[in-house]
């Protein structure tokens, strides 16, 4: 994939192509090793996009700001999914500043995030930001009152399901997804989603799993007509109570803390790192450390 990507070709199409003769990755579906590789080599990309076409990032961003303060309570946290480099974040952030008490965001590509640290850092934003996987999102049920998506949950296709129960798990008063929607979408621009293996059937996943479907529909604003953004807006109608505890293993649902360059789940004895400030907390980052004292 580094050959691939360093000679300017489509390294996702190849990891499909060579995955799904060796571990049944195929039929258009994207591995999850290949969707970090990737998203990883492209680290740095999308900051460079947003430099060279500041006017509709601000678009873009005020729309997708506008849909989160239709429910955003005052002072209340919001979670992007898949937050890249923050180049969708930073600008949320600065229209609602007032209004956000705590913004998190993650990523499954280190590299992305330590470009996003330091694009929020130029923009003097901030926002906490990790290392996690959008299926197994460690934090706790409720933790967080708006969690919303800018194209994260695209190259997931085959996995609605699972990626919409972490959302509305997490989610106190509603989830906001901007994605490319499937079945609104052109005949040309399907056939183009079937073979980047994208998502399809959000609606319907979302109603599936008993999620009141608020809003669903195509956008005014998108940067590709044969990726149509639109969005679900997936509401909770009671006020869901969170856990005392924030933080949560991966692995365990156990009560996660951070302490030092660690984040430390006591009751299991596992330990996730911190690399350059950057906590690491997907479940391959666990490290077995029932004799450590914090």
């Amino acid at each position: 994939m580094r050959a691939e990507y360093a000679n300017g070709n489509n390294v996702m199409a190849y990891a499909r192509n060579v995955l799904g003769k060796t571990i049944g990755g195929g039929g258009g579906q994207n591995h999850r090793l290949a969707t970090l590789v990737a998203y990883d080599l492209q680290a740095g990309t999308y900051v460079e996009v947003t430099k060279n076409n500041p006017d509709f990032n601000q678009q873009w961003c005020k729309q997708l700001a506008g849909l989160i303060a239709l429910f955003l309570p005052k002072g209340g946290s919001l979670l992007e999914l898949g937050v890249g480099e923050a180049t969708t974040i930073n600008g949320v952030l600065q229209l609602l500043n007032t209004d956000i008490g705590d913004a998190y965001g993650f990523d499954i590509s280190w590299s992305r995030i330590a470009v996003a640290n330091h694009w929020l850092h130029e923009n003097s934003q901030k926002a906490n930001l990790f290392v996690a996987d959008l299926m197994n999102i460690p934090l706790a049920d409720n933790s967080i009152d708006v969690v919303y998506s800018s194209h994260s949950l695209e190259p997931n296709g085959g996995n609605e399901l699972p990626c919409l129960t972490e959302c509305l798990r997490i989610a106190r008063h509603a989830v906001v997804l901007v994605e490319p929607l499937y079945e609104l979408a052109s005949p040309e621009a399907q056939q183009r989603m079937r073979n980047h293996g994208y998502v399809q059937g959000l609606k319907q996943a979302a109603e599936q799993l008993g999620a009141e479907v608020l809003d669903y529909r195509l956008l005014d604003i998108t940067s590709n007509p044969l990726n149509p953004s639109g969005v679900v807006i997936l509401h909770k109608s009671s006020i869901q109570n969170a856990k005392s505890s924030f933080w949560q293993c991966p692995l365990t649902g156990s009560q996660l803390k951070p302490s030092d360059d660690i984040y430390y789940a006591s009751e299991v004895g596992i330990t996730y790192p911190i690399l350059r400030s950057i906590p690491m907390l997907r479940s391959e980052h666990a490290i077995i450390t029932s004799g450590l004292k914090v």
